[in-house]
């Protein structure tokens, strides 16, 4: 899910995402910190349920949604362009400050997830079309509700913002490549229109959300706990559309798509993890790449899936969008409590 979660608790964490997270923040910043947990906690909690409400919706009622499938680019560009209204310089400055961690992020992110779908369509023996579709889901960028959960991890969030952000600005030019080369073997894929299709649906929006920001900042700021929910029906509507369009398929594929992504995401949150510590980047930085290499933008994936291969091929996309969100949540609050631990 991408610029579903961020609004919703940005601005009471934004001074904190300033400079690197400690495990221990200081008293004075208590206030703020409880209200932003609160939120982002409703925000990985509701989401996920609104989701998984649209995706039976989709299945029980196919006919209902399966007209929709043109509008799903679309969709994905409202909540592109949402992300970028919620966007600031400063969530570019990370890159500056820290380019070594901002790097690592970034090339774990491409190598790790896209890797790892290769490894597992292969390796469950998947069909064509779903295989292309896991593979898809690693090669896109990561998703905003990484930061999320990172900030409910006592993570880095600061770092976890500037992956986030390049990696969906760097979107055009490596997601498309990614995907010929690992899943062209089971698929043709058209690199040159895919690149064509992220810019529309992806960057531009997000430029235009972030120019809109800049013009109109004090006016967008009162309406920034709009811009989740928007984001989250939205994601919804994808949803539903991706799983009406496969109703039938799902009915007996079901059980082998959980299972490729709950391997993808559940392999990735622990590679990120190891990648951090591995570079010595810290605790905090590391519990960030977690979620930076585990989390993906899944509405991207669906769209594009659906556009390039079939309503199934998106399958794995809009499961994915379900399951990261209840992953990430959990996952978040063992990591919280250990370094609770630790500090105490």
């Amino acid at each position: 899910m991408r610029g579903g979660g961020r609004a919703a608790f940005d601005h009471a964490v934004r001074s904190e995402s300033k400079s690197p997270a400690t495990d221990s923040p200081s008293s004075s910043a208590e206030p703020a910190a409880g209200s932003a947990d609160r939120a982002a906690r409703r925000a990985v909690t509701v989401f996920p349920l609104l989701v998984l409400a649209a995706g039976v919706a989709g299945l029980s009622t196919p006919g209902t949604f399966t007209g929709w499938a043109p509008s799903v680019p679309y969709l994905l560009g409202v909540i592109m362009f949402c992300m970028g209204l919620t966007m600031t310089p400063a969530d570019f400055t990370g890159v500056v400050k820290r380019p070594w961690a901002v790097a690592l992020g970034l090339v774990a992110h491409y190598v790790i997830m896209p890797g790892l779908g290769w490894l597992i369509a292969n390796g469950l023996g998947l069909s064509p079309q779903l295989a292309a579709g896991v593979i898809l889901v690693g090669c896109a960028p990561s998703g905003t509700a990484s930061n999320v959960v990172t900030y409910l991890a006592r993570g880095d969030v600061a770092l976890s913002v500037s992956v986030a952000t390049v990696s969906t600005v760097l979107a055009p030019l490596v997601t498309p490549p990614l995907t010929l080369l690992l899943a062209g073997e089971f698929l043709p894929v058209d690199a040159q229109s895919m690149v064509t299709d992220i810019l529309k649906t992806v960057l531009l929006p997000v430029v235009g959300g972030l120019v809109v920001r800049l013009v109109a900042g004090r006016y967008i700021a009162r309406v920034l706990g709009v811009l989740p929910w928007l984001s989250a029906v939205t994601i919804g509507v994808i949803v539903a559309v991706v799983v009406a369009g496969s109703a039938d398929a799902i009915r007996s594929a079901a059980g082998l798509v959980l299972l490729a992504v709950v391997l993808h995401n559940g392999l990735g949150l622990a590679l990120g993890y190891a990648a951090g510590k591995a570079a010595r980047l810290g605790a905090p930085a590391s519990r960030a790449m977690a979620f930076e290499v585990g989390m993906q933008n899944s509405g991207l994936a669906a769209s594009l899936a659906a556009a390039h291969f079939s309503p199934l091929a998106a399958l794995p996309a809009a499961v994915f969008s379900v399951w990261h969100n209840v992953s990430g949540s959990v996952v978040a609050a063992w990591m919280a409590r250990r370094a609770r631990r630790s500090a105490g």
